[in-house]
């Protein structure tokens, strides 16, 4: 019996030391885990915080003192002067002037295409969306010199009118993937409910379709946002007037072939971000839901 109970003992000691050990291993792994993830996020973070810290100093600082050195003092006057004497105030409303209604045209018109392919059975369907879903993979940089020829034949060069139609253009494949397959979700039932009750296409898609995809399109209408809002390319080969151009390229013209402002550039460039911020803030609860339920089926 005694030898029975020693062998117990030992066995349970022996579990013992297994069990504290594996306590050890994985506090230690969450350790490593978490220092990694802390150490990514505080990388990542590091050039918002260069720009924040910038932004809050004079050039004369920077010059004799560095990117990395303690602010002698910190002033809001870049931002002052970014407003007003850079124009910043201009940029951003064409940059408004050029995103809002490329955001409409783009959500109205592919809401429709998807709600065509999703809803309705025909020859084509299949034909007509993986053309889309083709479209997204294009790299328009190869579109460059058509788009370019293009907008000189239709004398919109140099327009608004000619960013806002290549940003539709260009994004309808998108939001028609996204939304196509988010209302593939809706039940049938509903939609089939509302034409017994004499209910047409049209209206079932404006009071019914619609309403019930809005976390789609708030996710949809926070990407593309944000896509049209900072794009610099298309706003950059397609307007020469600096009294045209959005704030990507607006914020380009601040700095000088020899000399650049940079607490100047930074405030502007933070200024810049608001409106997305906004948005993002606004749209939030409906953002990972409609991304989520959008690409998931």
């Amino acid at each position: 019996m005694t030898t029975i109970a020693q062998a117990t003992r030992t066995t349970k000691q022996r579990q013992q030391e297994d069990d504290l050990r594996s306590q050890i291993f994985s506090i230690f792994w969450q350790v490593i885990k978490y220092a990694f993830l802390i150490g990514v996020t505080l990388l990542w973070l590091l050039p918002l915080f260069a720009t924040v810290l910038t932004s809050f100093r004079t050039m004369d600082d920077i010059t004799v003192n560095g990117f990395w050195s303690i602010p002698e003092r910190f002033t809001v006057d870049k931002f002052t002067q970014a407003w007003d004497q850079a124009d910043i105030r201009r940029y951003l409303i064409n940059s408004f002037i050029i995103t809002i209604p490329a955001l409409v045209g783009m959500l109205f018109l592919s809401s429709m295409s998807a709600y065509a392919l999703a809803r309705y059975r025909f020859r084509g369907n299949r034909f007509i969306y993986f053309t889309y879903v083709a479209g997204m993979m294009l790299p328009f940089q190869i579109l460059l010199l058509p788009v370019f020829r293009l907008a000189n034949e239709l004398k919109i060069y140099n327009t608004h009118g000619a960013l806002i139609m290549i940003h539709t253009a260009f994004q309808l494949g998108f939001c028609t993937f996204v939304l196509r397959n988010f209302m593939r979700t809706v039940p049938g039932e509903i939609l089939d409910a509302a034409r017994v009750d004499g209910c047409g296409e049209f209206r079932i898609f404006l009071q019914i379709m619609l309403p019930l995809s809005l976390p789609s399109l708030a996710a949809v209408a926070t990407l593309e946002f944000t896509w049209v809002f900072n794009d610099y390319l298309w706003a950059l080969f397609l307007l020469s007037e600096q009294q045209l151009q959005p704030i990507t390229a607006g914020l380009a013209t601040l700095q000088g072939q020899y000399h650049a402002d940079w607490p100047l550039i930074t405030a502007g460039a933070l200024l810049a971000t608001l409106p997305t911020v906004f948005l993002f803030i606004f749209l939030q609860r409906y953002f990972i839901q409609g991304l989520t339920l959008g690409s998931g089926k």
